[in-house]
């Protein structure tokens, strides 16, 4: 495990071990009707160092989460000077409200389908923490603005529906399912549906609140996506009975976004984060747009918000690199009978939406005014960070110039019934 000097990696006290491994494998409460309680070990205080950067090199600089022994396999560990890792819970299991009834004899498969729902959700909390937004837990850290998590099984019949509400992301356990998920994806004619897409989706719907609702980019939001304030139910009834609007293709980056501006926003967000993690993958092994020889019609200029910014033309750059990276990588899938890796085609005003959107990411406009106020806030949110995710902010820089990008993302777009 890391040290108390950079590179440096030392034994793990046992004793702290031990404590975790127990709370770990503690017994759970009794479950309610739809799952259980988010499991929280009791508080480690008495195990750990009381000062751990005083000099006994035997002492741990992190402990693991408590969610490690658990079907959720977490891997993640947690600064012994995190202010809420006394839980024992790293910074995204502790997100979690509620999750499957492990100990439920009728549906013995909610340990795997909650594991397949956490690995999928470590993957979206690294990448929104790589891009330096704010996360924080709704139930330990931040009651008014936080987020939290349900993850239910229809029980007796009555459906989950997957959605956002103020702050809680409900998903439905069924879609961990790879069998169930990939039939409702046929019964509703969508190219693509995972369970990191609807992470993406509903927690833009999150960040529309946090970040825009109420502020000026209010007006940017309006220019680009329309009027909110149209009837939200009636327009996902008219979507589900008469489907989209003749030449959708032309404005949106899927059937489902036609349906109202949050869910525009919404498909919008999920794929800038799919850009933004798939390059930077692609980057962390060697590979670039740059080295690829393909005939294509590059976006230009014109096509972003806002083309007079000091940084448009890496956002043009790296917007012109994922073309060409998922053209590859599309023939690739083919050439092993798959389909398309990114089945999406990006019209020229989805791109001005992907522009505003990044825009904001690397605005940093949610953060106080105060210069000392608002490092004290990043220090907070870099503590809480994963071991090697910890520069963010600038998040500028991760677009080099004539080059792709940088985050931690990757998945699909498109919801069942989806709530805002």
């Amino acid at each position: 495990m890391p040290g108390d000097e950079p590179n440096q990696w030392q034994a793990w006290d046992d004793a702290v071990v031990a404590a975790r491994e127990a709370a770990a494998e503690q017994e759970n409460g009794p479950a309610d009707a739809q799952g259980e309680e988010a499991p929280v070990p009791p508080t480690l205080s008495d195990s750990l160092p009381t000062n751990p950067s005083a000099g006994d090199q035997q002492r741990p600089s992190y402990w693991r989460c408590a969610n490690l022994k658990t079907p959720a396999a977490c891997n993640w560990l947690i600064p012994v000077t995190d202010p809420f890792g006394g839980s024992g819970l790293c910074s995204a299991c502790r997100l979690n409200r509620t999750i499957p009834d492990l100990n439920d004899p009728a549906h013995p498969d909610n340990g795997v389908l909650w594991g397949q729902i956490e690995l999928a959700k470590r993957r979206l909390v690294s990448a929104l923490m790589a891009l330096g937004l704010p996360v924080a837990s709704r139930l330990a850290e931040d009651p008014e603005r936080g987020l939290m998590f349900d993850f239910l099984r229809p029980v007796n019949g009555s459906p989950i529906m997957t959605g956002h509400d103020t702050g809680l992301i409900t998903l439905n356990l069924d879609e961990a399912d790879d069998a169930t998920r990939e039939a409702v994806r046929k019964a509703m004619h969508e190219p693509y549906r995972t369970l990191l897409g609807h992470f993406r989706h509903e927690v833009g719907h999150y960040y529309w609140d946090r970040l825009v609702s109420n502020t000026s980019w209010m007006d940017g939001f309006h220019q680009l996506f329309g009027d909110e304030s149209a009837d939200y139910a009636e327009s996902l009834r008219r979507n589900y009975e008469e489907g989209p609007p003749e030449g959708w293709q032309l404005h949106y980056v899927s059937a489902y976004a036609s349906s109202h501006p949050w869910e525009d926003w919404a498909e919008c967000w999920a794929h800038y984060l799919h850009m933004r993690d798939t390059i930077d993958t692609a980057l962390s092994f060697g590979l670039s747009a740059a080295n690829m020889q393909l005939e294509f019609t590059p976006f230009t200029m014109d096509a972003l918000y806002d083309p007079e910014h000091e940084h448009a033309q890496r956002f043009l750059d790296f917007l012109n690199d994922w073309t060409q990276l998922t053209t590859m990588l599309n023939e690739m899938s083919r050439a092993m009978g798959q389909p398309d890796f990114y089945p999406f085609v990006l019209p020229r005003e989805v791109v001005a939406k992907l522009h505003f959107i990044h825009l904001l990411v690397t605005s940093a406009s949610w953060l106080p005014q105060d210069p000392a106020e608002a490092c004290e806030l990043q220090n907070e949110e870099n503590l809480a960070a994963p071991p090697g995710q910890t520069d963010t902010l600038d998040a500028e820089q991760m677009i080099p110039p004539g080059d792709a990008n940088s985050s931690e993302t990757e998945g699909e777009p498109a919801e069942a019934v989806t709530g805002h």
